[in-house]
C-alpha cells in the first residue's frame, strides 16, 4: 500500500468465496484465508457485504476479518438498526451504505440517497461519531452526489454495472455515454469533498476505463476475482487486476511504470 498522489487503491470483495462454503456447509472455503491472499496479491483493503438474510458472510466472518487483517476492512451493509449495531461492535475502517432486497441476486442499483436523507441522516451521524467512514453506494447521478455531500457522507461508491453492461452487449455507443457519465460524476463528486470510489461487475476488459479517472481512487471488485480464481488461482487473479489498474492509471497520468 503507498500514500502516492497517483496510487489507485484495490479493494477485494471476499463475499463468493463465503457463498461456495454456505452452498455445502463447513469451514471451507474460508473467507479469511481468500482476504489473506488478495493482500498478498496487492489489494490495500477487503470489503465483505453482511446481508441481513446471511447468504453469504456471516457474522462470525466479519468479527474474524476485524480482529486478524492487515488491510482496513469496508463493511457493506443495509442501513438499518441491526446492521449499524453490528457496524458499532466491530468499528470496520469503513462502512459503505447500500440498497438491499432479499429478492436480488445481488446490489441492483445505487442507494436513493436523495429520497431517503431523513432515514440515512442518524446512521451516518452514528457511524461517524465512532470513527467509522462513511461511503453511499450511489448510480453516477449529481442529485445523489449533493444529497450525499448534504449528509455529510466521507465517500461516494459509484455504481458501474449499467457500464460493464453495456460493454458486455458491445454497445460502443452506450459505453461511451456511461464513461463520460461516470467521469462526470466523479469531478463532481470530488469538487464537493468527497472521496471517490467505484464497483460493481468490473473485469479485466472493463478497469481501465475507471482506473484513468484521476477523481477515482478506490476500486472494489469482487465476483469477478473469485470467479477467476477458480481456473487461475486467487492471487493470479488480484495480481493481474492490480496491473491492469496500475497500467491504465500510469498512463492517464503521464507517467511511465518502471
Amino acid at each position: 500500500m503507498t500514500n502516492n498522489s497517483t496510487y489507485l487503491r484495490l479493494g477485494v470483495n471476499i463475499d463468493h468465496v463465503a457463498t461456495i462454503r454456505n452452498a455445502r456447509g463447513g469451514r471451507h472455503p474460508d473467507p479469511l484465508r481468500a482476504a489473506h491472499l488478495a493482500v498478498e496479491a496487492g489489494a490495500d483493503g477487503i470489503t465483505a457485504h453482511l446481508r441481513e438474510d446471511r447468504r453469504h458472510i456471516s457474522d462470525s466472518d466479519i468479527a474474524r476479518l476485524k480482529s486478524e487483517l492487515t488491510r482496513p476492512l469496508n463493511l457493506e451493509m443495509a442501513a438499518t438498526p441491526e446492521m449499524v449495531a453490528i457496524a458499532l461492535r466491530h468499528v470496520p475502517n469503513a462502512c459503505c451504505l447500500v440498497p438491499e432486497r432479499r429478492e436480488e441476486r445481488t446490489t441492483e442499483g445505487g442507494l436513493d440517497v436523495a429520497g431517503q436523507k431523513i432515514a440515512l441522516a442518524p446512521v451516518i451521524r452514528d457511524l461517524k461519531s465512532a470513527g467509522i467512514r462513511v461511503s453511499l453506494f450511489i448510480e453516477p447521478d449529481i442529485r445523489a452526489i449533493e444529497a450525499a455531500a448534504d449528509l455529510g457522507a466521507d465517500i461516494v461508491e459509484l455504481h458501474t454495472g449499467a457500464y460493464c453492461e453495456y460493454v458486455a452487449a458491445d454497445d460502443a455507443k452506450s459505453t461511451a455515454s456511461e464513461v463520460a457519465r461516470l467521469a462526470k460524476a466523479a469531478t463532481e463528486a470530488a469538487n464537493r469533498g468527497l472521496e471517490v470510489h467505484a464497483g460493481h461487475g468490473l473485469t479485466f476488459n472493463t478497469v481501465a476505463a475507471l482506473a484513468r479517472m484521476p477523481e477515482v481512487v478506490e476500486l472494489n471488485i469482487g465476483h469477478f476475482l473469485i470467479g477467476e480464481a477458480i481456473f487461475g488461482g486467487l492471487h493470479a487473479a488480484v495480481r493481474r487486476m492490480r496491473a491492469l489498474m496500475d497500467e491504465a492509471r500510469f498512463k492517464a497520468s503521464g507517467r511511465v511504470i518502471a
